[in-house]
């Protein structure tokens, strides 16, 4: 507990935190109710979606579907980057070297940071959801359509939401301990999560195995969760498996990514 409480003061009085969730709830904003404000009164509407399909889009009920439908590129890539950088800064700076010598056991360090970005992500998810709803409820009441709060059904494109965070979270935790610092492990991320997954399903469409592989890789299983939820509409939204299929990828995902960073951190970072 106490490794949790040190390494979420870090990040708390960390500017990057505050930056990169920033980011993120200004494109959720942006992507997800401006820009579909501005098609439904006069704009050019690209996307092919009816005027009803953008006035559900924007409903204060639906307002989990968009929380999730973010996560699965843009939004998982930010996260991604903040888990890099909480992680791999630490070899820069010498941080880690200090607290393996003079600090907790290995495993107790890594419980910390991954417990504290844990913290972070609830946080980011939360406060997506909050800034979401707000922006829902003033378009509807600017356009006097009729609109309720968020019922029980929110719960689970919020689980959802939590889920393709923790995949990640864990993948970012992952790539900075394996290069053992931030810059490479974030190009590393932001090169798989926005590039190459998109790349391999462009292969897909002419190699069928290359097709079956992209639709488990991390960003497919985050995207099919997305989909099966009902957060379609959005770059890396999927429908190509069930829900339970694709949850278990990325819990599996999760621990792959948690375990081999952690048993790097035991076995190969003697200082």
């Amino acid at each position: 507990m106490g490794s949790v409480k040190a390494e979420l003061l870090r990040l708390w009085k960390w500017p990057a935190t505050w930056v990169l969730i920033g980011v993120w709830l200004v494109m959720s904003l942006t992507f997800g109710y401006l820009f579909n404000y501005l098609a439904l009164n006069g704009g050019t509407n690209t996307r092919d979606l009816s005027q009803q399909q953008l006035i559900s889009s924007m409903q204060p009920e639906n307002v989990g579907a968009a929380v999730v439908r973010g996560l699965p590129m843009f939004g998982g890539a930010i996260i991604l980057v903040l888990a890099a950088l909480a992680v791999g800064s630490g070899y820069g700076w010498g941080t880690w070297k200090t607290t393996l010598t003079a600090g907790p056991r290995r495993v107790s360090a890594m419980a910390g940071t991954v417990g504290a970005l844990a913290v972070i992500v609830v946080v980011l998810v939360a406060l997506t959801f909050l800034v979401d709803l707000g922006a829902a409820i003033t378009v509807a009441s600017l356009e006097g359509w009729d609109w309720s709060l968020p019922g029980t059904a929110v719960v689970e494109p919020l689980a959802a939401s939590l889920l393709i965070a923790a995949m990640w979270t864990g993948f970012g935790v992952f790539l900075g301990i394996v290069t053992k610092g931030p810059a490479l492990a974030v190009g590393l991320g932001l090169m798989w999560a926005i590039v190459t997954e998109n790349l391999l399903r462009g292969v897909g469409a002419l190699l069928g195995p290359v097709e079956s592989l992209t639709k488990v890789l991390p960003g497919g299983s985050a995207g099919n969760l997305a989909g099966a939820v009902g957060g379609s509409g959005a770059p890396g939204v999927l429908n190509d498996l069930g829900g339970t299929t694709a949850a278990l990828f990325l819990v599996g995902y999760v621990v792959f990514f948690l375990g081999t960073a952690t048993l790097l951190k035991v076995r190969r970072d003697l200082v």
